[in-house]
This record gives C-alpha cells, structure tokens and sequence, in this order.
C-alpha cells in the first residue's frame, strides 16, 4: 500500500512540517516531478512566502491546479495517536498533518499529471499549477500575489480545480462551485470614561453600541438564491472595560463577520451597517477587511468534466456546494477562470489526528486523470 507512487508522494510532502509560511521543501520536491514531465516553473517570492506557477504548454485553453503547501499547526502533540509529521498508515488510514488539507490532493494531482503526460504527450492547450504556501495563513503574499503578476501580463486561467478537500462522506460526494463572500469589520466604539456611580459625566459605549449589534443580528441580509443561503451576520469578538466593576470604559472594540451571496455586493454591506450605528447615536472608527468576494461556476465544461470523472470511478452523483469557509478560489475566479474546489473528505482537516482513507487519495488520483482527459484530450 505504501509503495503506490500517490500514497509515497504525500507521504514525503507530510514528512515536512510546512507550518505557514513555511515550505519546507514540498515546492522543491513537487517542481522536480513536474521539470521531468515538461513543466516549465517560474517561482515567485514574496516577503516570507514562497509561490510558484508552473505551466506545460503555451496555449489555450488553460487548466490549472491551485493549491497549498502550508498546513496548520499541530496542537497538542499529547493528544496525537501518532506523531503528526511522520505519516502513519493504519488500518487503511494514513495519519498526520496535511493528509486531507491538503498534501494529499497535490500528490495525486502530480501523479494524475505523471500518467496522464506519459498517455497523451500531445494534449490541448496548456497545464498550469499555482502552488503557494500562504494559504492557511496571512493570505496576504501567496495566490492573490501570484494572480496579480499573471493578470498583469495577460496570462489567463480557463479552468481551475482547488484541490481542498471539498467531499463530506465519500469521495467526490460533494464539489465546491463558488464561496461566499468574506467581509470583517472591526469597530471601535468611543464614550467616555469614568466612575459607575457617576453616570452624568460618563458615556458608555456599551450602552451605545448594544443595541446597534442587537439589530444587525436581527437583520435579514437577503433571501439568498438557488446556489447560496442567506447573507449571514455573526459577532465574532467583544473587548472593552478595564477589568474593574466600577469604571466605565471608554471604548469598547467589535468584530463581526459577513458570509454574503451574490445576492449583494460588499459595499451594500458597508453602508448598512454603518446606518444602523449612525442611528443608534454610536461614535466609531471601523475598519473593513476584504476577505474575498463570493463567486459561483455554474455548469459547463469544468462542473461537467467533475461530475463525469466522479461518476466513472466512484459511482458517486456529486452535488454542487458553495458552503464553508473561504479558499483561494475567490482571488482567481474574479479573473473569469471558472473553478471548482475538488478534493478527499474533509471530517478531520485542522483536526487532531487528521486522517484521509488510502482508497480515497488512490481514487483521487484516477478522477484527476479523467477531468484531464476530458477537458485537454480532443474528442474525450
């Protein structure tokens, strides 16, 4: 089991402990299978974080795999059944850091890339890999910076799959099309301090800003639509007072969160909110964090292509999804890539003992060889 090209592959990534930004040489050891099979590799750096955009081909259309080396921290090692950077297989399980999320997709997306090159040394258009290993973390010098050096030259992506692990109870059961929006803000709410036994030379900014948060909560955002729930509003972080029962703080500091459809725009968001303190008498400072916008790939030559490949090796009808978190999907999507997030199950990822089914990354690999093969082989 353990000599299957997939299963050694991810093995040797998760041996190295890529806690973000670090890389730890998964790049190195992925840009030498990749120059063997024709990849040309141009890697990119920025501040701590290393990137890189590989491509076999120089035309259209192009296909591209995104995804990252960074994994999170371990946790407690105590609580580990095994040490989480020496890969473990058991029970046909492999065990460690990085087995779901995501070493394991890379492996088979390297391997799928192997086989599919040696069989069809002639394919269409060009293949591309964007590798970061900021994914996890800042997010600030990895994909969305890749991205940006390719739009400015041009350099377009047709298709991509995000190789997060998207599959809930068996492989390829569910495929992410899109993701919501992400907007924080961070409020800081002004008053006035002082002594509680002296209300009239105070002004509490809890007092304030209590009920504008009671309304936000209670706002209906949108009805959502046929691909994304409702817009959802959630207080994440209250800070404020000194520590003493008896003074009156004079600020007290907010963060809330927004997962929002497409059904409104980051900027219907902004000025919402904002009334809504205006007219509760709030004096504030606030600052915005976007943290991607939503984005959906409706059906067409990629979902088909996943759904097909799905169904011909696990017999699964996969169903369209765009609920979770946020990947790095939102920065290439916005250049008209269609993209899709495919991957192994993600019931343990960030997890203690976080596991994926040896069948599963062995599965993976054989769907990633026939999207291939779909979308970049004439006439499949």
């Amino acid at each position: 089991m353990s000599q299957s090209p997939t299963i050694a592959l991810t093995q040797d990534l998760m041996g190295r402990a890529s806690v973000t930004p670090e890389d730890k040489g998964c790049q190195e050891l992925m840009i030498a299978r990749l120059e063997a099979i024709g990849f040309n590799i141009e890697r990119m750096r920025f501040g701590a974080v290393d990137n890189f955009w590989a491509r076999r081909g120089t035309e259209k259309p192009v296909l591209a795999f995104a995804g990252h080396t960074d994994v999170v921290p371990s946790g407690p090692l105590d609580q580990w059944h095994t040490p989480p950077f020496q890969p473990t297989l058991k029970d046909g399980f492999l065990y460690g850091r990085g087995a779901a999320d995501m070493k394991g997709s890379l492996a088979s997306w390297v391997i799928a890339l192997e086989q599919f090159i040696a069989a069809h040394p002639d394919h269409q258009g060009s293949l591309a890999l964007l590798i970061t290993s900021d994914e996890e973390g800042p997010f600030v010098d990895g994909t969305t910076r890749v991205i940006d050096t390719l739009e400015a030259r041009d350099e377009k992506i047709d298709w991509c799959i995000v190789g997060e692990p998207s599959s809930t109870a068996s492989l390829g059961d569910v495929i992410k099309n899109g993701r919501r929006g992400s907007l924080t803000a961070s409020i800081t709410a002004k008053g006035i301090q002082g002594h509680v036994a002296y209300p009239h030379l105070v002004d509490n900014p809890i007092h304030k800003i209590a009920p504008a948060l009671a309304e936000l909560a209670a706002t209906k955002w949108d009805d959502g639509n046929a691909f994304f729930p409702p817009t959802s509003f959630q207080i994440a972080n209250i800070n404020g007072g000194t520590g003493a029962s008896n003074v009156v703080p004079g600020h007290v500091e907010v963060m809330c969160n927004f997962r929002y459809s497409t059904e409104l725009t980051a900027t219907d968001l902004t000025t919402k909110l904002e009334a809504i303190l205006h007219q509760h008498g709030v004096t504030y400072d606030i600052l915005w964090t976007y943290n991607g916008l939503p984005f959906l790939t409706k059906s067409g030559a990629l979902v088909d292509a996943c759904r097909h490949a799905i169904k011909a090796i696990t017999g699964t009808e996969t169903q369209l999804s765009t609920a979770g978190g946020t990947s790095d999907g939102r920065f290439i999507a916005p250049t008209g890539a269609q993209v899709v997030e495919l991957g192994p199950c993600n019931d343990t990822i960030h997890k203690l003992n976080e596991c994926v089914k040896v069948a599963d990354l062995e599965q993976l690999t054989q769907v990633y060889f026939e999207i291939l093969t779909r979308l970049m082989v004439k006439g499949s």
